[in-house]
């Protein structure tokens, strides 16, 4: 297996002759309003452009999974930091079939996206010859995450691979927890940038709870949703000097936009700019 990080919490997973892109933010630097114009500066997003892999990469793609998309089926409202309208170009005239949250299933139908697999919370059902279960996230601390997507983060067991917990924009829950504890992913996937809105609280685990979240991951954790949105402000260096401090460094990997990870025998071995 292969990791393709390509920005934000857009990725590849790399499984023989399946390429599985992860909530698809395709559009070019500066292509979306402003997610935060008080709190933070107000930068278009993404605030970074694709890496220069990102085209050979995507003309490859055969799957794709949406931790989230839709708040209230609303479209202005639209989580486009995991779908923008580049992404839905992108599924729509490749005919990609999506595995996302039952819930989203008529919203993205309604924009003619396929929608494979639309999964109720903690079921399991088959994907490429193995399995993926939806695990429930919420999207915030307090009143925000009524008013946001609460999606579901996904754990993929693929033939022969190593499985792959991807938690999702979530806070730390008791979900989450079980999901660590109870299914033992091999590698997991966390969400490490601290958004913020303008008002109310954190819409991701605060690094007290990352790292609650990385010690109680039973192997290597990915930590991605940095330095690519105008409300994340957690950038690598920061939170590469947190785990060192935690004594955590050694167990998660940071990817730069257009690395790879490679994973063998359920350990990540390789990082390398393609």
């Amino acid at each position: 297996m292969k990791i393709h990080h390509l920005r934000n919490a857009t990725f590849v997973i790399e499984s023989g002759e399946h390429f599985i892109l992860i909530d698809p933010m395709l559009g070019a630097k500066g292509s979306i309003p402003p997610f935060s114009v008080m709190r933070f500066k107000a930068m278009k997003n993404p605030t970074v452009e694709l890496p220069k892999n990102a085209h050979s990469l995507l003309n490859k793609v055969t799957h794709t999974i949406l931790t989230h998309s839709q708040t209230l089926g609303f479209k202005p409202l639209q989580h486009s930091d995991h779908l923008d309208s580049a992404g839905e170009q992108f599924l729509v005239s490749r005919d990609i079939p999506v595995t996302t949250p039952a819930k989203d299933k008529a919203y993205l139908e309604k924009y003619a996206i396929r929608v494979e697999n639309g999964v109720e919370d903690w079921q399991t059902v088959d994907f490429l010859g193995g399995k993926i279960t939806a695990i429930p996230a919420q999207h915030g601390h307090g009143w925000i995450h009524k008013v946001m997507a609460n999606g579901s983060g996904f754990f993929v067991e693929l033939p022969n691979e190593p499985s792959i917990y991807i938690s999702g924009d979530t806070v730390l829950t008791d979900n989450v927890k079980r999901a660590l504890t109870e299914l033992k992913p091999d590698v997991t996937v966390v969400a490490a940038g601290e958004a913020q809105m303008d008002v109310g609280q954190p819409l991701l685990m605060s690094s007290k709870e990352v790292l609650e979240f990385i010690a109680l991951s039973p192997n290597k954790v990915i930590a991605n949703h940095m330095e690519a949105l105008n409300h994340c402000p957690t950038d690598r260096k920061t939170f590469k000097r947190v785990l060192e401090e935690y004594k955590l460094a050694d167990k998660v990997l940071i990817p730069e936009d257009g690395e790879t990870l490679s994973v063998q025998n359920n350990t990540l071995l390789i990082n390398f700019l393609d």
